[in-house]
């Protein structure tokens, strides 16, 4: 079939027609999709390999923390009890107190091997110290962001006096040697609510972590937040709301908070892995958690001490550890080049 153009009378209007003298149909125009910015987002995410790879590992790290339970008792051991001195493993270790199997002991019964001097199972151990770690570095993040968002968007919204004291308060906390504070502050902490000769319970050590690193870990969201929130509050579209008569509530919500979104989002992402690290470093020192909860900290003190004897026993829960803090800090790469392409990576 052919088609032609038939030119109307006084050369008005173009008629597309089929070989058959009858009007072509006309093609509907195509609608175009409005896409919002979190969809954009998303698109430009989905593009980036490290990015999704990084974002399985972090998923898969906290599925596995949540489950720590039930992974342990399909594996059908515990961290607590000392293998060594069970008589359904009696040559679990040597002479020394050294696991006798090659590699730390790994075995079908042992995936990744036994703990030096005690016996105990490591697979679980790190199980239950990723469960530990994680859980406690989420409510500190948690915690640290939201003050640190509240205390800095009052200070850059309001200005003025109140931006001089919020200001002079933060400068204060950050004043605080934040590494040599926990080790000093921590066992006054547990001392004012535990007898010095009584054994301190793991809640309060828990309770006792979380509150001094929320106290020393909001410092750094605040002024970026007040810096954001100073640049806002001089634009013309919060000027407009002002005029328009918006309380400074629905300015801050609607106007200035989804404008910052970003860089709090990222920096969450940076703060989180930090964290961590901080509760491991804790509790490699000595002032985090003890005997027997289980802990990522606790299993590289042990380690620090055997490693001439026995190295592998720090490749499990180290090797973890670099995993989880470097896909963190990949995926806060990825999140912050999805919401600003100018970035150009």
């Amino acid at each position: 079939m052919t088609s032609s153009i038939d030119l109307e009378s006084g050369g008005d209007a173009l008629t597309v027609v089929d070989g058959e003298g009858e009007p072509a149909p006309k093609k509907k125009p195509e609608a175009l999709e409005g896409r919002s910015p979190g969809r954009l987002m998303w698109l430009r995410f989905r593009r980036d390999r490290v990015g999704v790879i990084s974002a399985c590992v972090v998923i898969f790290f906290f599925v596995v923390a949540a489950l720590a339970p039930v992974i342990a008792k399909l594996y059908g051991k515990d961290p607590y009890t000392l293998y060594a001195q069970e008589p359904d493993y009696p040559f679990l270790l040597d002479d020394f107190a050294m696991p006798t199997g090659g590699f730390g002991g790994v075995s079908g019964d042992f995936w990744f091997g036994v703990e030096p001097q005690l016996g105990r199972d490591v697979f679980t151990q790190l199980l239950y110290g990723m469960r530990t770690s994680l859980y406690m570095a989420v409510l500190v993040t948690l915690l640290s962001v939201g003050t640190g968002v509240l205390l800095g968007m009052v200070s850059g919204f309001f200005g003025g006096r109140v931006d001089y004291w919020l200001g002079r308060i933060t400068d204060f906390f950050l004043a605080f040697p934040s590494q040599l504070f926990f080790i000093a502050f921590m066992p006054v902490v547990t001392a004012l609510f535990v007898d010095p000769r009584d054994e301190t319970p793991t809640y309060l050590r828990a309770v006792a972590i979380i509150l001094v690193m929320w106290v020393l870990g909001w410092m750094g969201m605040a002024r970026l937040v007040r810096s954001s929130a100073l640049s806002l509050r001089e634009r013309e579209f919060v000027e407009a709301a002002k005029v328009s008569g918006a309380s400074s509530w629905r300015i801050v919500r609607k106007e200035i908070l989804p404008n910052i979104v970003t860089p709090i989002l990222v920096q969450t992402t940076y703060i989180l892995p930090s964290t961590i690290l901080t509760i491991a470093f804790l509790s490699f020192v000595g002032v985090g958690f003890v005997e027997p909860t289980p802990d990522w900290g606790r299993m590289f003190a042990t380690g620090a001490r055997i490693y001439e004897q026995d190295p592998s026993y720090l490749l499990f829960p180290g090797g973890a550890l670099v995993i989880f803090v470097l896909a963190f800090n990949l995926l806060g790469d990825s999140v912050r080049d999805a919401f600003d392409p100018k970035t150009g990576r």
